[in-house]
Formats: structure tokens, sequence, C-alpha cells
């Protein structure tokens, strides 16, 4: 517009351009001029060569009364570059949340014996030594061995195993974990950063704190591109002032140069490709936490699986009911005897009846680690393991075979009896889930190596891992032992680790790509690096299908930056001014600048239409 104010115009750009260029810049000036001291450029010297050359010639023009100047160039540049980086680092803001999750698992305080008293304590004053006392639902605030008592106790969190594990007085128990209905005592045998939770603590922060940056594509193509286009800038300028041409031709011509040169589409190539390939993963439910995520998941070789809530349902489920003597109400007797349990085997067994007419049970008992008993119709009964079997002098030999078959599935037996016989069993197991056979067939097909590694049992482990078709299983395996295991799987190849619970944390962090499944724990969802929110495994071959084609898209866009850039180049030196009498002066290679970059946005929005 045309007004008193429009004389005063350049004069405002430049000062609304000069904070962009020095002060939110500063970071990039800093960057450009380390590589420089170690005779390298990166993408911060492009950035840097290309507004410097826009702001400072601008100033020449308006201090000289030139008409045009290019104070947008170089801000519109940098707002961008910093914008991308900026959203990318609020994508990874959450990670370092881990840790803390992870401190919060621990109970803040126990109830201690001590000469006889007891008295409730904090965690951090506990002895080693000490005798804890655990009441039905504490959690464990220390690792330890009992010495009285019993119980069952919620191990998932450290072994990955749904089912509850029976302890009894020399069996160890986990700080953190969850005790189920009894009460029991032990004694604390490791405190502080020798708890399995610390070090599981620890192994994540040393794993984070390995990963190194990706090195970026434009950074590679900067540290061959910025001394060239210096060159060629520097040689501009010499020899049309050696033609014979004045200061200021030579001058316009080598600036031409610089911003023709200047990298807006370089700098736009690869995260606008990133931010749209990203959208379209949120859109499908998968959530990259950042641009590395995404450019590295496109690389992966192996993929390593956790069992328990990651292949399978995570808890467990009445798979068998077999009866032993005709018996067609063996599911209606179990089921009465646990329905008032919060035991995880009675829910599994309430929901396997659910719907179906039960009995009224009395005096219904808990036997801590064994099973229950109780009474209908007169008539006593027991529902439980071996154990239970044995303590009521019940036989179960002649039904070994049946039990044994079932048991080398990996899955759980509950035996009903009553007096002095055995009247059904039921199994019980946690499913494999039923995306699972689909989604490890796709990757092997995709010709990916696909593992397992899981702290359930070697029986359990190869039973699921027969259903699926996984050749690699790794049973038995701690927390400290997973991230070893990942560690050295990642030597033959990049690697990705699938898992949902705190247990896979320090794996999850060890791996080249952590892939957290959205029902997981929190701990698990910010180690990880990508985030399945619809718990849909077959979500995993196509993070890894929208990996390849943004990096495809990436180098496509990166062809189109350079091709103007180099296409431009000569034009704005004056290679062809002494034919044509044409030259590409700084406005009209700004807008050769422009339409490079349009061409990259193109580029990637058309991404949208791809198909996962």
């Amino acid at each position: 517009m045309r007004t008193p104010l429009f004389s005063y115009q350049p004069y405002l750009l430049w000062i609304l351009a000069t904070p962009v260029q020095f002060y939110i810049a500063k970071n990039m000036y800093i960057s450009a001029f380390k590589a420089l001291k170690i005779r390298t450029a990166n993408m911060d010297s492009l950035v840097i060569l290309g507004t410097s050359a826009a702001y400072f010639y601008s100033v020449y023009l308006v201090l000289t009364g030139g008409h045009h100047n290019y104070f947008e160039t170089g801000a519109v540049l940098i707002t961008v570059v910093i914008l991308g980086r900026y959203l990318e680092a609020v994508a990874k803001r959450k990670t370092g949340q881990a840790i803390e999750k992870l401190m919060k698992l621990s109970p803040v305080s126990a109830t201690v014996i001590r000469e006889g008293d007891e008295s409730v304590i904090d965690i951090d004053d506990i002895a080693v030594g000490d005798i804890i006392i655990v009441k039905p639902g504490e959690k464990i605030p220390v690792d330890g061995v009992v010495t009285e008592g019993g119980s069952s106790v919620d191990e998932s969190m450290i072994t990955g195993e749904s089912l509850p594990v029976s302890k009894h007085p020399g069996d160890p128990v986990t700080g953190a974990t969850v005790n189920g209905p009894g009460v029991f005592r032990f004694r604390a045998e490791r405190i502080g950063k020798d708890t399995v939770l610390s070090r599981i603590i620890k192994l994540v922060e040393d794993a984070q704190s390995k990963k190194a940056p990706i090195q970026r594509y434009a950074d590679t193509i900067a540290a061959y591109f910025v001394p060239s286009v210096l060159g060629i800038a520097l040689l501009t300028f010499i020899v049309w002032l050696v033609v014979g041409q004045d200061f200021n031709f030579a001058i316009m011509t080598a600036v031409s140069v610089l911003v023709v040169a200047c990298p807006c589409a370089l700098g736009l190539a690869t995260p606008t490709a990133i931010m749209v390939g990203s959208g379209i993963g949120a859109k499908h439910g998968i959530l990259f936490k950042g641009g590395d995520s995404l450019e590295i998941t496109h690389r992966l070789k192996n993929i390593v699986f956790d069992k328990t809530g990651t292949l399978t349902v995570g808890h467990p489920v009445v798979t068998d009911v077999i009866s032993l003597n005709g018996n067609g109400s063996i599911l209606q007797l179990a089921a009465s005897l646990e329905k008032h349990s919060e035991h995880s085997i009675a829910k599994a067994v309430a929901e396997k009846a659910r719907g179906e007419l039960l009995h009224l049970a009395k005096n219904v008992t808990a036997v801590p680690g064994k099973g229950v008993t109780g009474v209908i119709d007169n008539i006593d009964y027991f529902l439980g393991n071996s154990a239970l079997m044995e303590l009521n002098g019940i036989s179960i030999k002649k039904h070994g075979s049946v039990i044994t078959g079932l048991e080398n599935e990996g899955k759980t037996i509950v035996i009903l009896a009553e007096k002095d016989r055995a009247l059904g069993i039921l199994a019980i197991a946690d499913e494999v889930k039923p995306s699972a056979v689909e989604a490890v067939g796709k990757l092997k097909g995709a010709g990916l190596k696909v593992s397992m590694i899981t702290g359930d049992n070697k029986a359990a482990a190869d039973h699921i891992a027969g259903i699926l078709g996984i050749d690699e299983v790794y049973a038995g395996v701690l927390p400290e032992n997973k991230a070893d295991m990942v560690k050295k799987i990642r030597s033959s190849g990049t690697t990705a680790m699938i898992g949902d619970g705190i247990n896979d944390s320090p794996a999850l962090a060890e791996a080249d790509i952590g892939i957290a499944m959205g029902s997981g724990t929190d701990v698990a969802i910010e180690t990880g690096d990508v985030v399945l929110m619809k718990n849909d495994l077959n979500d995993i071959p196509r993070a890894i299908k929208l990996s390849r084609i943004t990096m495809n898209r990436i180098r496509l866009n990166m062809f189109w930056a350079l091709f103007y850039n180099v296409l431009g180049i000569p034009v704005a030196a004056g290679v062809f001014y002494a034919w044509t009498g044409w030259l590409l002066n700084p406005m009209l290679a700004g807008t050769a600048m422009a339409l490079s970059s349009v061409s990259v946005v193109t580029s990637s929005l058309l991404l949208r239409n791809k198909k996962l």
C-alpha cells in the first residue's frame, strides 16, 4: 500500500528482522561456528550462510537507497527451521518422565518389627535384616526373603508373567510388587540402590543416555554444499570485477548466488515430510515421538517381542475345562467357590462362567498359595493346585498324563475335587492376541528377523512361539538381562523392541527403536520411541511401511531442493549474461528459492494420499 509510512517500510522490516536473525537464530550461529572450527559444515551453516547474505545485502540496499530488500527471506527460513525443532522437542518432552514414574512405584513407608514392636517407618529408614510385615493388597517395600506366613504376589511388573506367584517361607520377594490376599513377614536383604527396581531405573537411565542423535541427511549435504556455494559466490564476485563490471554489479551477482542457494527447501525437506508422516501415523493410532524415531524405523532388521501383554492378552483366561468323571458342572462348581475372590485365577474362572447358574457355596476358605475350599449342597469341595490336593489326601496320580500335557503347553492347572477324588481340571493361560499371528507373518514376510524375550517359563514361551511361528525364543529372562539380550541382537542390525510392562523398560530404552503398547504401563509408554495406541500388532508393519515411504519422500524432497539450487546458481552467477543480457538479480533469486520451497511442501503433502 502506498501510504506515507511506505517510505519507512525498509527500516521497519530491518528492525523486525534483526532480533530474528541474531537472537532467535543465536544457537544456529554458535553451531555453525563450532562446525567451522573443525573445518566442516552442517544444516545450521547453510541456514546462516543464506540468511546472513540476504540480511546484510538488504542492509546495504537500505543504506544506499535501493528499492528492494530481502529481510523476509532470512526471517521466514529461521522461523520454519526453529518451528520444526520446537515441534520435535515437544514430542520428546515426556520421555524423561519415565524415570520419575519408576521411582514412584515403591511405597513410601513400611511396617517393621523391631525389638518385638510394630512401627511404621519411612522406606528410606529400612535396614538390611529388618523384619517387615506385608498385609493384603500392599506393595512390598524392598527385596527380601519370606520368613513367616504365605500369600500370592503379582510380580508381572518384574517378570511379565500374568499369573500371581505363591510365596512361602524361604521364597524371595521383590520390592514394588503387589501382595495378594495373604499376610506374611519377610527379612529385608536389598535396600536403596541395590533393589531390583533401582537397578531397572539405572538401566533405563544408562540406555537412554547412550542413544546418539541420527545424522541428518541435510547435515551431510551441507558439509559439501556450503564450501561449494561460498567458492562459487567468491569466484563470481572476482570474475565480474576482472572483466570490468563495477563493484555494485559484482556484489549483486555474488549475493544472488548466496540467496538462490539459501536452503529454504533443504530446510523444509525433512521436517515437512516428517510432520506429514507423523500425522498419518497419529491418524492410524501410531505415535512417533520424534523425527529420529520415524527415520530409524525404516532401517529395522530385527524385531524383538515381549510375550505377556504384547503378543498375549496379558491376563489369565480359562482355556480348557476337563471333566474326569463325566460331571458336566465342573465350571459352575469352580465358579461358585471362586465368585467372591479377587485372585486373578478366580476372576478368570468367574469370567468363563459368566451367564451360568451358580451354586450357593458356604464356608469358603482361602488357602494362601494353594487354592480354596468350601461346601456346596453339604459336600466338601477343594479347588486349587496339586499342593492343595496333597494337603487333603486327594490322589491325582492317574490323571498325571493329562496334567503334564497341559503344563507342557505353559498352562496353569487348577483341580476340582470332592472328598477323596478329583472331579475335573481347569487349564488357565494367557491367550495369544488375535492380531499377533498376522502381524508376525507380515514382519517375517518383509524379511525381518522376529524374536521373543520373556520372563515367563520356557514351556509357556515355546507354546506361544509355536503358535506364532517365532523361531528364536529367550525364556526366563529378568529385566536387566532383557536389555543385555537386546544389546546382543542389535549387533546384527537395527533392532526394535516391542513391550508393554515396567519390566520391558530397560530393553525398550536399549533398542534402536522402543515400541510400546498403548495399553501398557506409563513407564513403558514414556520409555518407548513409538506408541501403538490401538494395541493392534498389525500397526508394527504399518509403522515400518510409513517410515519407508516418508524417508523416500525426504530423498525426493532433497532432490527437488538441490535441483532448484544447482539450476539457479549458474544463472545467478551471470553465466548467460554475456549472451542474453539477462541476469538473475536477488529478487528473482528469492522467487526461485520460494518456488523450490513450494514444490517441497507440496511433495510432502502428497504423502497423505499413501495407504498403509
